[in-house]
């Protein structure tokens, strides 16, 4: 399996995707009583925290690496010299 790179921000979203789908899943069960509108604060809290984590990330990636041009799945250069900055 390739490895890729990890996007926190991608991994928030998810987690309050996921807890909107058991609040649901309770609800369907009969576990507790979830109204209908108690998703919509759920999804966006969850959406707009991870878009704010994401850009957090990408800012802090950009500074470690000030350097790098390539993509992230581009194959090592191998001759080993490094790549001419675009004009």
């Amino acid at each position: 399996m390739l490895r890729h790179e990890f996007q926190p921000g991608r991994l928030v979203a998810g987690l309050f995707l996921i807890l909107a789908g058991v609040m649901y899943a309770g609800d369907a069960g009969g576990l507790w009583d979830t109204p209908w509108f108690a998703i919509i604060p759920v999804v966006t809290l969850g959406l707009c925290l991870a878009g704010a984590v994401g850009v957090l990330t990408r800012v802090i990636r950009k500074r470690r690496r000030p350097g790098r041009t390539e993509p992230v799945g581009a194959p090592p250069n191998p001759s080993g010299a490094q790549p001419e900055p675009p004009l």
